[in-house]
This record gives C-alpha cells, structure tokens and sequence, in this order.
C-alpha cells in the first residue's frame, strides 16, 4: 500500500506538526493547519469533484507531513466502507512475470488517495471465484482487480450480478459492461506474423497462452488471420502454452523442430518462454536471426539483452496498474453506470 512518510523533518511545531498532546493526527489537525473545515479536508482527501485541484494537493501535502492516516475501523463504521482496494492475482513462478510490476504500478495510481492495496495470492489449483466470493461476503473491500479473464470469467458473472465494484485486467465477454485494461492482443497476433513474412518467413509456430484465457484467443485469431491474408502456415503448438513449466516447453518445443515440418520462426507470448524457446531452437542446430526467428512480448526490456536478434514488443504493465487503481476509485465512487476502459495497442517500429 502507498506508504505515509514525512516529507519535512525540520517542521516547526507551529506551522504543520501536531501538538505533543495529540497522539496522532486526525482530519482536525489538517483542518487547524490549513484553516478549512473538517468537512472539506475530509473530501479532498477522498478526491471530491467539487473541491479544487489545489486545495487537494495542499491538504495531501499536509497530511504526508503530519504522518495522517485514516483510522479504517472508524471510517468503516461511518460509511460502511473500508477504504480498500483487492488486487487477486494468480500466483505466477516465472522469473520474468509481471505481477511485481503490476502491483508497484497499482500502488502509484493509488498514491495520495485515501485507499490502500491488498495483494491476494491465489494458487492456480484454487476455485478462482473463492478469493472474490470472501471478499464481497465479509466486505472486506471497497473494489476488487483481478487478472487472468477468460471469455465466461465466473468472477465478472458474479460481481455484476452483486453489483460490486471491479476492474479486469483483460476482457471478458461482458466487456462492455465492465471496467477493464487490455492489452490488444489481436493486433499483437496481427504485428507478429506480419513482421515474420517481411523477413520471408513462411513455416510459423505459435506458442500461445492458456487456450481458456481471453488473450490467448485474441492473439491465436489475430495471427490466423493475418497468415490467411499473407497465405504462409501457421501451427498452433496445442500440446503445451507460454505458461507452461520450463522443461516441458523445452520437450514440446524440440518435438515441434525436429516434426516432420520446417518451422522457420516461433511468436511468443510471454519473454520466460521466449527464453526457454532459445535454448530448444539452438538445441536443434538453429541459428536466432538467420535460419529462424523468435518474435515475443515482453513487460519489460529484457530479450534484446539475451538475444539481441529476438524481435519483440514491449506491454505497457506501468500504464495498466496506474489506470487499473484509477478505474477502480471510478467504480467506488460512479452513480451513472459509467466505466473506465483502455485498450493499449501495440507500438511498432
């Protein structure tokens, strides 16, 4: 959760600290120090529309300096609200996953706001609707982020039937119900196979995510079409996915080269398996950039740093979180159905 520090450790006590009898700051003590009403240093801390750009930031300026924080057990008895924001997240065991990233970026988006960020871990075996189902049942939450959206995602189901506020992080067949960041990965699927022809590739393999997850169509539809349109094949590889564990991707991957077909490039949904790909490539006498290509996504630059002849583009996961938490305040605070929704496009060269 965005963390509370004071910013100015030479404050006089006369201008912004608390009086030694104050055992911890409270919204009066905002309210002494900047002459407002409580009540108006209440709403710019909670972000309200009508109170001005400036006024917020010198009331957030003021209560860093003073270490204010909410007293949640109060606010919650007040409101009914808790202040709190979920993030539930698949437990990812890549050493190139975007799940640090993404909750480094939540919690900047959420930075000067009243609301805090709790990560929940959710193992892969478990029923994905159980971490969503606990916190809409206990209230544990003001608003819910999750990952990982299949087309019939149970969750959305389930939270717009409570009508509980929610953000995806992908798209599910409601999607234009719902709040939600994506990722274009139809245009993604498109942009590699395009770039694969240009450099006459004509024999690719498409290593896809998880077939149940929305993005993995997505990218499988985009490319399909886009190796119709150039008339070159293209061969989903429907034994393993990006997500699969290293070594078997390394046997999956050297049973695809060394078929009966002559794949002369791989698309890759993800830089771990991108990686694990190079090794099966060059186990199988291959040479990256002249006589096969790798075109791969990544969250960050990393590919061009173990192969510099590996093509790829780059997610924006920073861009995602920041929206992610702003969308979520949307949710908390909207009374007109309104959604908050982006669709990232690729950035080509």
């Amino acid at each position: 959760m965005p963390a509370v520090t004071i910013e100015n450790k030479e404050m006089t006590q006369s201008e912004t600290a608390p009086s030694q009898r104050e055992e911890r700051p409270t919204l009066k003590t905002i309210a002494r120090i900047t002459g407002l009403a409580v009540t108006t240093v209440s709403r710019a801390l909670g972000d309200a529309p009508d109170i001005s750009s400036d006024t917020k930031d010198r009331v957030r300026k003021i209560a860093r300096e003073v270490g204010y924080v909410p007293n949640r057990a109060g606010v919650r008895l007040r409101t009914g609200k808790t202040n709190v924001i979920s993030l539930v997240l698949a437990t990812e065991t890549g050493t190139l996953n975007m799940t640090s990233d993404l909750i480094s970026a939540i919690t900047n988006g959420l930075e000067d706001t009243r609301y805090h960020l709790v990560m929940i871990p959710e193992p892969n075996d478990q029923n994905p609707l159980r971490a969503i189902r606990n916190i809409v049942e206990t209230r544990s939450a003001d608003a819910v982020i999750f990952n990982q959206v299949t087309p019939d995602d149970s969750r959305v189901a389930y939270l717009r039937e409570q009508n509980f506020p929610f953000v995806t992080h992908g798209r599910s067949k409601w999607a234009a119900d719902h709040s939600y960041y994506d990722y274009d990965n139809h245009a993604f699927g498109r942009l590699a196979v395009d770039r694969l022809v240009a450099r006459g590739r004509k024999q690719i393999l498409l290593l896809a995510p998880p077939p149940a997850q929305s993005y993995a169509r997505d990218i499988i539809e985009g490319a399909t079409a886009a190796a119709a349109e150039h008339r070159v094949s293209l061969t989903l590889a429907e034994t393993i996915s990006s997500d699969s564990e290293k070594l078997e991707l390394l046997i999956g991957l050297g049973e695809y080269l060394s078929g009966a077909q002559s794949f002369d490039a791989l698309i890759c949904a993800s830089p771990n398996s991108a990686m694990v790909a190079t090794k099966a490539i060059e186990d199988a006498g291959l040479v990256i950039g002249k006589d096969f290509d790798v075109f791969a996504k990544e969250t960050f630059p990393v590919l061009d740093l173990f192969r510099s002849e590996i093509l790829s583009v780059h997610e924006d996961v920073q861009k995602a979180g920041r929206f992610l938490a702003k969308a979520a305040i949307h949710e908390i605070s909207q009374t007109d159905g309104s959604h908050m929704q982006d669709l990232e496009h690729p950035q080509t060269e």
